[in-house]
């Protein structure tokens, strides 16, 4: 009998551990929580099913990372890149015949698996979006070098390349990723009680309310269209026009997206009730609201942040 048939449960159990860290390095690789679940699915069971063969030399650890960056690099072949709306091309007029849904794949948020030995930056969607940018080898090797911090051996290993192949992609990875990733504030503790505020705000429709709580140049987005907004004029000009259908929306909280304060929105609905709208993400700099995501694929992105179906009234 073989090693995996005598231990099963304890390798299962050994595997599982994790599970969570591979799932924020594939959702990285791929920019979606379904492709990343699927991705880290197909890594166990490849795990599962070649243990036998496992070289001991090496650690478990580093084995399934190998395993999971070669099932990311499959999946990516030959695949675009996801997108963020504002990588599209520039901030829009804040008109509904600006409103267009490309045939692209968009980036997807992902409720937080941030290991807590990870920065929390490197979760956050301007930095996953910014990582699209990268051909997949490279996307890899940043990720492994800057964000869980492997050595150059070791990342040369796990690709079967040299260290000097290694270094080179991570200096042409680290050029691309600075055009392609817009500046941040440093980072900082969301305030319970700015959110708080925002939710009554934003339920109230209250303008006076909202103009204290984001930003002169804040953006927002709406995948899947492309708008997207640059300037609280302009966001304003939207939601009290084209949005004002959002006028008396129901909005609360969930799990973190990305690492950063994440609620459902939902709109008033024909006969009563509220219906769901989109998935706000929001991004809070110098104790403001900097940007907001409004991601509207609600069927599939509700489920996964444990959100009602709808609000009764």
């Amino acid at each position: 009998m073989s090693d995996v048939g005598l231990r099963a449960p304890e390798l299962e159990q050994q595997l599982e551990q994790h599970r969570k860290e591979l799932t924020g390095y594939c959702y990285r690789m791929l920019g979606s929580p379904f492709d990343a679940e699927d991705a880290v699915q197909e890594t166990l069971v490849r795990a599962w099913r070649s243990y036998d063969g496992f070289e001991r030399r090496a650690a478990l650890r580093s084995w399934l990372y190998r395993i999971a960056t070669n099932v990311c690099l499959d999946l990516l072949q030959g695949r675009k890149r996801r997108e963020r709306p504002m990588d599209l091309g520039p901030a829009g007029e804040p008109v509904v015949e600006n409103l267009n849904t490309p045939d692209v794949p968009w980036l997807q948020p992902i409720p937080d698996p941030a290991d807590e030995t990870v920065e929390r930056e490197t979760i956050k969607l301007a930095f996953v979006g910014a990582l699209q940018h990268l051909p997949p080898r490279q996307r890899a090797v940043l990720i492994l070098c800057e964000v869980l911090r492997w050595q150059a051996t070791e990342v040369a290993e796990l690709l079967e390349t040299s260290v000097a192949a290694v270094n080179s992609a991570l200096q042409r990875a680290r050029a691309t990723l600075e055009t392609a990733k817009p500046p941040t504030a440093t980072p900082a503790e969301v305030d319970a009680e700015l959110l708080e505020r925002y939710v009554r705000a934003f339920e109230a429709y209250d303008m006076e309310a909202l103009t204290a709580l984001i930003q002169e140049d804040a953006s927002q987005s709406m995948p899947p269209y492309d708008l997207w907004l640059r300037g609280r004029d302009d966001i304003f000009t939207w939601w009290f026009g084209p949005g004002i259908g959002c006028k008396g929306s129901r909005v609360i909280p969930t799990v973190a997206a990305n690492g950063s304060p994440a609620f459902g929105q939902y709109k008033p609905a024909e006969g009563g009730g509220h219906e769901p709208w989109a998935l706000q993400v929001l991004e809070i700099e110098n104790g403001r609201i900097a940007e907001f995501s409004f991601f509207l694929d609600t069927e599939t992105l509700f489920p996964l942040f444990g959100l009602p179906e709808r609000l009764d009234a």
